[in-house]
């Protein structure tokens, strides 16, 4: 194999960590939605949670994403 396709390989691998994030920042938001409709007056107790939950979850994904270019452009 040549190092170039291996490169695109590597790539590609490396930022299926952005599929994960969009996964899981809709999970989060998912069961935020459902906890709130359960229990209106927690909801807004969560709401930092949720707000932080999304945020490093959202920086993965772009870690993910930068990794990926690291790899094809180096």
């Amino acid at each position: 194999m040549e190092t170039e396709a291996a490169k695109f390989i590597g790539a590609g691998l490396a930022t299926l960590g952005m599929i994960g994030a969009g996964i899981g920042v809709g999970t989060i938001f998912g069961h935020f939605l459902a906890g709130a409709t359960r229990n209106p007056s927690a909801a807004g107790g969560q709401f930092t949670n949720l707000i932080l939950g999304a945020a490093l979850t959202e920086a993965l994904g772009i870690l993910a994403f930068v990794l990926g270019l690291l790899i094809l452009f180096s």
